[in-house]
């Protein structure tokens, strides 16, 4: 026992001696500056994968995604629309209507699928796919069978497509703005990923540089020796990697911050989308209940307003031709619907229903019909800023990640070469 005690504690004489040896302290500077090296590395590279996965995401799936749930939305609320304009118009319904309302739910199909198929990163808005899957058919099975009826002058048909629109009201809208809701909030959450400012790396990246030129200051008094070309490489190679993550990263923040400012545009632009058709066929709707169309009428005056707070907003942002187009169309629309509220209240039905479905350029058809046509020309400008804003933010990490890997593995050579050269004229 004693003999193993005086053996152990002359094995710790001997290390804490090395320890404080001038070359022990070289031997234990040089594994510190390399342990540095390639932690900052790898953190730093980490870090900016992350940012890098998050744009790809958004690109890739978080932003078609909440296009395709935008688009099932669209769709369906201007099937519904379409549905009951084609009801007004009596008996067989125009054809253009009738390929209206067909392109209409076979484009929520597709967007439905699309939607089913890629949503997979969360479990969120499978109850909202679930009903959507499930109850579309139910929806098209009694337009169906309201369009029969009215074919054949029934006036049981009315009921049958006040029923479609309260399932598609009641159900299909509210999952299908869920799934909406979900997916736009995706988009942000990886804006918010790639768009966060580097105060990791940055500190990382300082820290290291300070150990570097603490090692160069220690070596500069125990050697005399000005500079070591050993630990100068290693410092320029990390302040570069620096320098480069941090340029990197303020180009993605500047294009994640445009990215979220056309988001938003983009979002709102669907929301006033989403009220004009919600508008148009609560108008339809009043007109098909024949005089009991209160509910429905005050539904348009709600998301009327909707409208047109939104626009509103939208103009503020961006107030582009296409958006003070429609901010106009939408105010013809509204003198229109004034005029068919006063024929019908009057009793004068097939003069309401000539200003809500009618070719007059004064009517509600036509203004609608420019009121939607500009919202999608201005959707479509909006998601092509922010696809364009998504792929400079992705252009400026091209490259990064293994650059950052390299100038840390030669930091940590360049460190330990410089070092190893003083540890040389120790033997």
């Amino acid at each position: 026992m004693l003999v193993d005690a005086r053996r152990n504690r002359g094995a710790l004489r001997r290390v804490t001696g090395l320890a404080r040896s001038t070359p022990g302290r070289l031997s234990l500077l040089a594994l510190l500056l390399i342990a540095v090296a390639l932690l900052v590395g790898a953190v730093t590279a980490t870090s900016v994968q992350r940012r890098s996965d998050a744009l790809e995401a958004l690109a890739d799936r978080s932003e078609p995604l909440a296009f395709a749930a935008q688009e099932v939305y669209r769709a369906m609320a201007d099937a519904d629309a379409t549905a009951s304009s084609a009801f007004l118009s009596g008996g067989v319904e125009s054809a253009a209507l009738r390929g209206r309302y067909e392109a209409d739910v076979a484009k929520a199909a597709a967007a439905l699928s699309a939607a089913t198929s890629q949503s997979t990163r969360s479990p969120e808005p499978a109850g909202a796919l679930s009903t959507l899957s499930g109850q579309l058919p139910v929806y098209t099975g009694l337009v169906e069978t309201a369009r029969a009826h009215n074919r054949q002058g029934n006036p049981v048909g009315a009921a049958y497509l006040r029923e479609a629109s309260a399932l598609m009201q009641t159900r299909l809208l509210p999952a299908a703005r869920e799934l909406y809701g979900v997916e736009t909030g995706h988009v942000m959450r990886d804006l918010e990923d790639a768009g966060s400012w580097p105060w990791l790396e940055f500190l990382l990246g300082a820290a290291a540089l300070a150990v570097l030129v603490f090692a160069q200051r220690y070596l500069t008094r125990r050697t005399n020796r000005l500079l070591n070309p050993g630990l100068v490489v290693a410092t320029a190679l990390s302040l570069v990697s620096l320098l480069w993550v941090l340029v990197a990263s303020v180009l993605v923040v500047y294009n994640a911050s445009a990215s979220k400012t056309e988001a938003t545009l983009v979002d709102l632009l669907a929301r006033a989308r989403i009220a004009t058709l919600t508008a148009r066929g609560d108008e339809t709707l009043t007109l098909v209940a024949r005089g009991s169309g209160t509910t429905y009428e005050e539904e348009y005056v709600e998301a009327d307003q909707v409208l047109e707070d939104v626009l509103g907003r939208v103009r503020a942002m961006s107030p582009t031709p296409p958006v003070v187009e429609a901010v106009e169309h939408h105010a013809r629309w509204q003198r229109a619907h004034r005029e068919i509220r006063r024929a019908d209240e009057a009793g004068d039905f097939t003069e309401a229903v000539e200003l809500a479905l009618g070719p007059d350029p004064r009517g509600a058809a036509t203004a609608f019909d420019a009121l939607d046509s500009k919202l999608v020309e201005a959707i479509g400008a909006a998601r092509a800023e922010l696809t364009d804003a998504i792929g400079r933010a992705r252009a400026g990490l091209r490259g990064v990640v293994p650059a950052v890997v390299a100038l840390a593995l030669l930091a940590a050579a360049a460190s330990s070469s410089g070092l190893w050269q003083r540890l040389k004229e120790y033997r």
